[in-house]
């Protein structure tokens, strides 16, 4: 297709907008059907067969050479205020690292008592090109849905690297009845050589292919903190433990929705988030389900739970 030695390598370069692969993510871990999230050691797998089958190459000549993730990222001590956020972000970090992802933080912003990322797809843009420029990649994969990369996609093209675009495309209700909806720009998609509809991927029928992308989910065992694999059975925690040297509470799920839900506990019902929850699957959580938390309440009277447990 491209005049190529059949047997010569196609070096292959990746580049996540972090915000954008989280929130696909999140996406598919809490309101898609596949309860999972994405697996990013099964995404490569399938970047190098997408490009291998695009390229008129194999998989094992089309070799990801370089990976990179950019995310804007709270200051560590916002983030040990948000019950175990610190905690999974470093797990992540463990996953990209052990996959060879090089990570590029930004502190988040504040503004009006708003966060916003700001400078990350500038920085990405530059990196992307400066590495595209020096190192000669073949294929530049990026992770994106954003109209602002036009710009890179076209200097790239200037030099001779193919682009190929991961999006994801999807809507959905939340329980307020409101509709959200993702979609990855047109002007985007039209500028690259290789755009590729995830969306349409994984709803294939390809069953295979599909599980590749997406990280397994075993019920009956969990990982602790200490990273430790353990059975269920044997994360128990004893209603008199004290893991915070407060009081602990102890009621039951009452509701759950797209990654919080709220434990029943009068006047108020109290909020937990996803990354409160310890040792335990979000996703395995029921309705009545009892747990043991620590009851916080912020500024105008809400209620919040850290460090919640379930009760086996």
């Amino acid at each position: 297709m491209f005049n190529k030695n059949p047997n010569s390598l196609t070096r292959i370069g990746v580049f996540y907008d972090g915000n954008y692969f989280l929130h696909v993510s999140n996406y598919y871990n809490y309101t898609h059907e596949r309860r999972s999230r994405i697996s990013i050691n099964g995404l490569h797998d399938f970047v190098r067969q997408k490009v291998a089958e695009l390229e008129n190459s194999e998989p094992r000549l089309c070799q990801i050479v370089d990976a990179h993730y950019f995310r804007g990222r709270l200051t560590a001590g916002e983030a040990s205020q948000r019950g175990d956020l610190l905690y999974y972000e470093r797990v992540f970090d463990d996953i990209l690292m052990s996959e060879g992802v090089t990570t590029h933080y930004l502190p988040v912003r504040s503004s009006l008592g708003k966060k916003y990322e700001k400078g990350i797809d500038v920085w990405l843009a530059l990196e992307a090109f400066e590495m595209a420029f020096y190192k000669r990649f073949d294929v530049l994969v990026l992770i994106a849905a954003d109209g602002d990369y036009v710009p890179l996609v076209r200097k790239l093209n200037t030099l001779g690297t193919r682009v190929m675009v991961l999006g994801w495309d999807f809507e959905y209700t939340d329980e307020d009845g409101s509709r959200f909806y993702t979609r990855t720009s047109q002007d985007l998609l039209a500028e690259v050589t290789y755009p590729v509809a995830m969306q349409d991927v994984i709803n294939g029928r390809d069953e295979a292919l599909t599980n590749q992308l997406f990280v397994p989910r075993n019920k009956g065992k969990i990982f602790t903190k200490q990273g430790e694999v353990a059975s269920e059975s044997t994360s128990e925690v004893s209603p008199d433990t004290d893991l915070t040297g407060d009081h602990r509470k102890e009621s039951y799920i009452l509701s759950l929705k797209e990654g919080f839900g709220f434990i029943k506990y009068p006047p108020n019902n109290v909020f937990f988030h996803y990354t409160s929850l310890r040792d335990y699957d979000f996703n395995d959580l029921l309705i009545g389900d009892r747990v043991q938390f620590t009851l916080d309440e912020k500024e105008g009277g809400r209620a919040v739970g850290y460090d919640v447990v379930v009760l086996q």
